[in-house]
């Protein structure tokens, strides 16, 4: 009986989808992803803290919208650059 994990793999196999990487990371590389993964999420919670500071001093509803627009707009950016981060350091380890 196989497991569920080959079943999986060989439906992606006749999916035509790529095998999961199967290399280990190197202390380094795990240090180095979480450095990125540290300094993704401090930067997130400066603009948290900067957004609800901005929001308790707003009164105008208008204002308050585009100040969460705006506060969402970044968020998903710093969210994306550390996942990029992450990807490209996961990249050179692979040697790609």
């Amino acid at each position: 009986m196989k497991s569920a994990y080959e079943l999986a793999l060989e439906r992606m196999d006749a999916q035509g989808i790529d095998r999961p990487s199967a290399t280990t990371l190197s202390d380094e590389t795990k240090q180095a992803i979480a450095d990125a993964r540290a300094l993704t999420q401090s930067k997130i919670a400066e603009l948290e803290i900067l957004h609800r500071d901005q929001m308790a001093k707003l009164t105008d509803p208008v204002k308050r919208m585009e100040q969460e627009e705006f506060y969402q707009r970044e968020r998903e950016t710093l969210t994306r650059d550390g996942d990029t981060k992450v990807d490209r350091i996961k990249a050179a380890a692979e040697g790609k």
